[in-house]
């Protein structure tokens, strides 16, 4: 009795997603091999008997997600976005640790719309996740087709310079950063928030370099 409900759960979840959310039809392949593997691994380890036990990693890797994922919305352009049936989905799964059927489900989006910037990001951000922090090709291909998309975007140019300085390309990174500073709005709800990490990026490369800090850019 058990697996008939978890299948039937299974198939009211994809027609859910598929047709209630319209998820972009590329995404329904990623869609049922993530819901597949989730029944995968229920049958191999699930015990519903037992008392829970969360394993401490588990619960920083969706820590983490989530705030990749709310970054990512605080700097969209169109805040009507965030509703779409291709965000909600694929968020959803990156909060999970699911990174790569995320990115199967923001493809079908920049497939269908190339100048969707933010879909752009969100793909570059979920291949960033996939990769656990390493910037492959097609990540920084996925956030140079966001700058391509708006060019006033503000998400491009956080991420990638974030993900510069993760790599070890400091200088590119800050670089980035600093001439987004400086081209940031006033009242840009985002811009002490980067300022406070661009001091920080500037004071650990002075601490690599041993120099005194780089002065910050102009406001």
């Amino acid at each position: 009795m058990g697996w008939v409900l978890v299948g039937a759960l299974a198939v009211a979840s994809f027609a859910a997603l598929a047709w209630l959310f319209k998820a972009p039809r590329k995404g329904w392949e990623a869609i049922g091999a993530a819901l597949m593997l989730g029944i995968a691994g229920y049958a191999l380890q699930g015990s519903p008997a037992q008392p829970g036990a969360p394993k401490e990693a588990a619960v920083q890797t969706r820590e983490g997600a989530a705030a990749l994922v709310a970054a990512r919305q605080e700097l969209a352009r169109d805040g009507g976005a965030n509703s779409s049936s291709w965000v909600m989905i694929s968020d959803a799964l990156a909060r999970n640790g699911q990174y790569s059927d995320a990115a199967g489900v923001v493809l079908g989006a920049v497939e269908k719309d190339p100048k969707n910037a933010d879909a752009w990001l969100a793909l570059g951000n979920y291949l960033m996740g996939h990769t656990e922090g390493v910037l492959s090709p097609a990540a920084l291909y996925a956030y140079r087709r966001a700058a391509e998309a708006d060019p006033l975007h503000p998400g491009p140019g956080f991420f990638m310079g974030l993900a510069l300085a993760q790599n070890g390309r400091l200088a590119e990174g800050r670089a980035m950063w600093a001439d987004l500073l400086a081209r940031a709005p006033k009242d840009a709800p985002w811009r002490a928030d980067l300022e406070a990490r661009l001091k920080r990026l500037d004071a650990f490369i002075a601490a690599q370099d041993g120099q005194p800090a780089t002065a910050m850019p102009p406001r």
